[in-house]
């Protein structure tokens, strides 16, 4: 196997590190691009670009709403102003930070 790159980067206390720019050139991946991971049986890693994955029930379920509407435009109506008000009554004041790590185990 040829070696096209090889590059360092250091990885932070919050467990991230930077992709050098050489790297990303060879991936083909920009600013806001994603990466997948994928470590080996014998701890080697590779980085790839990451490829948009599809869920099938997602899928399903988004095409089963578009036909819906198709077919039934009637059902569809404003959100409530009600319940957007109360939404954010109850999340007033609450401080998300999407990029912040989440500590523990995350189910979904």
């Amino acid at each position: 196997m040829a070696i096209l790159v090889r590059e360092r980067s250091k990885i932070t206390t919050k467990g991230q590190t930077t992709v050098p720019k050489a790297v990303r050139r060879a991936l083909g991946v920009s600013y806001g691009g994603e990466i997948a991971y994928v470590v080996d049986e014998f701890g080697r890693v590779s980085l790839l670009k990451a490829e948009e994955e599809t869920d099938p029930v997602i899928e399903g379920f988004l095409a089963f709403l578009a036909q819906d509407m198709v077919r039934n435009p009637a059902n569809i109506a404003a959100f409530p102003a009600g319940l957007a008000e109360r939404m954010t009554a109850l999340t007033d004041g609450m401080n998300v930070d999407l990029n912040e790590d989440i500590d523990g185990a995350v189910t979904l």
